[in-house]
């Protein structure tokens, strides 16, 4: 018995080892071919013309972030108080930069984290300011037989992911171990 669960505790460790180096690389993988694409194409509608577009919002990402606010103001953005302005300016700013942090593997604990905080915002906007918790279906339920409920279900699954990167890191093949084995002065 002491051989069997020696060998166990040998094949366990290993494993663990193994796990440590490749559970980053592959959560990144996953948000890389998963997430990363739906991220940026919402962050593109929510750009304004020209080069800095992304200091002026589209009328959009008014709407996609603050609907109630957007139609109590006739959906004119002048009516809109300069925090509505940063608010937009830095989810959208979010959007791209976060994921691509996450995917290179630079800042990837505090940009993971910033990504759960824009899922949880999100999650919530989706239901209380689109009105998707008063349509069955929308929010989901844990536990039950069905595992495509749009909130509970995939958000779950994506902040997962995310929460391997806070608590490993990003792994060998990032920017974050790379300057951590870089001389600092």
């Amino acid at each position: 018995m002491n051989a069997l669960l020696s060998t166990s505790h040998r094949v366990a460790g290993s494993l663990n080892r193994a796990g440590d180096a490749a559970l980053p690389l592959l959560a990144r993988f996953v948000f890389a071919a998963t997430l990363v694409m739906y991220f940026w194409h919402s962050g593109l509608t929510k750009l304004g013309d020209g080069i800095f577009g992304f200091l002026q919002p589209s009328l959009g990402a008014y709407a996609q972030i603050f609907p109630k606010a957007m139609e109590a103001a006739g959906f004119d953005t002048a009516q809109l108080t300069a925090f509505h302005w940063a608010v937009v300016t830095g989810g959208t700013i979010a959007e791209f930069v976060l994921p691509l942090f996450i995917v290179i593997g630079f800042f990837t604990r505090l940009s993971a984290l910033g990504m759960i905080g824009f899922i949880a915002i999100q999650s919530l906007t989706d239901l209380y300011g689109h009105g998707g918790i008063a349509h069955e279906g929308t929010l989901g339920a844990w536990f039950d037989r069905l595992p495509d409920g749009l909130i509970l279900d995939q958000r779950a699954f994506w902040t997962l992911c995310l929460l391997v990167l806070v608590f490993k890191g990003a792994g060998a093949l990032s920017v974050d171990r790379w300057l951590l084995r870089r001389p600092i002065y």
